[in-house]
């Protein structure tokens, strides 16, 4: 006697679980199973929604990588300019290595200080900077300033 009304006590707080869990409002045994049943039915809808998405977002991001890649963005190329201040110096390749600190030691060395720089390496480095001649001595001149870039950007 003593172990069924145990059984009937735990049955009932099991049920009673049951109903906070799926926002059952039964209070028939048979209803709240039935509730339980259709809440994990509907969750089982949402997984696989979920799953849908998952699987179409994975999809746009390896097409969205392949056409990156497909991308064609220059190996290494750079542009010097005049400018209203000085020269324009851009400058576009592959990420990878210290090549900010190697084209700014190319800098040092030919005695140009830079008076604006924008870097980027998101996808590929890019840097653009104007620089002048640290003293009136030093010329600035396109093609030399061209070929040392081109140089510290080889050297990585």
């Amino acid at each position: 006697m003593v172990a069924r009304l145990q059984r009937r006590a735990a049955m009932g707080r099991r049920l009673h679980v049951l109903r906070t869990l799926t926002c059952s409002k039964s209070v028939q045994r048979k209803s709240v199973i039935m509730d339980a049943l259709l809440y994990i039915y509907k969750l089982k809808l949402k997984l696989e929604a979920i799953k849908r998405e998952l699987a179409n977002l994975v999809a746009i991001k390896r097409e969205y990588l392949s056409l990156m890649k497909q991308l064609q963005l220059p190996k290494k190329e750079v542009k010097v300019e005049k400018a209203e201040q000085g020269l324009l110096v851009r400058v576009t390749c592959e990420k990878g290595g210290d090549k900010l600190v190697s084209i700014l030691e190319v800098f040092e060395e030919m005695g140009l200080v830079i008076l604006n720089a924008r870097v980027s390496s998101n996808l590929f480095f890019a840097m653009e900077a104007i620089v002048v001649a640290d003293q009136e001595q030093h010329a600035l001149h396109v093609k030399s300033i061209t070929q040392a870039v081109t140089k510290a950007i080889e050297r990585q």
